[in-house]
């Protein structure tokens, strides 16, 4: 099976979390911004719910603990080395907002449609009412 190639940059069109159910909802809402790239020096993602919230109680270090997790539930990054192997794509996390990845591995079952690529992971929560796949679209830039 050949490689496929997602080398460049990814602006994100929808993050979804698909429940064996049938639910679906947005983590993030359906507005988002940001971006994934693959690159000779690693691997990039940032993406953020549009029109986040300003901080009204403080700055960056001393607002309200409140807005603080407001911020944090509306952004998502992290970045680190990457390979891919057929159609999966693995991301050697080095860096994260979310500090549980950090040193670990994400891996994505990957698609590609075109100018989409498709994004999903392995099944999380599996054998409870909350068993889903988070599927990431995004369109090449």
């Amino acid at each position: 099976m050949e490689n496929l190639d997602v080398k460049g940059r990814w602006h994100i069109l929808a993050w979804e979390q698909i429940f064996d159910d049938g639910r679906v909802t947005y983590p993030m809402g359906q507005e988002l911004e940001g971006f994934m790239e693959y690159g000779p020096n690693g691997m990039f993602c940032a993406i953020t719910r549009k029109d986040r919230a300003n901080f009204t109680t403080g700055g960056q270090w001393n607002a309200s603990d409140a807005e603080k997790a407001g911020a944090y539930n509306t952004y998502l990054t992290y970045a680190g080395d990457w390979e891919v192997e057929g159609n999966v794509v693995t991301h050697k996390v080095k860096h994260s907002l979310f500090p549980n990845w950090v040193g670990g591995e994400q891996k994505r079952y990957a698609e590609l449609n075109g100018d989409q690529l498709s994004l999903t992971t392995h099944k999380l929560e599996a054998g409870t009412p909350e068993a889903r796949v988070a599927r990431l679209t995004f369109k090449r830039v």
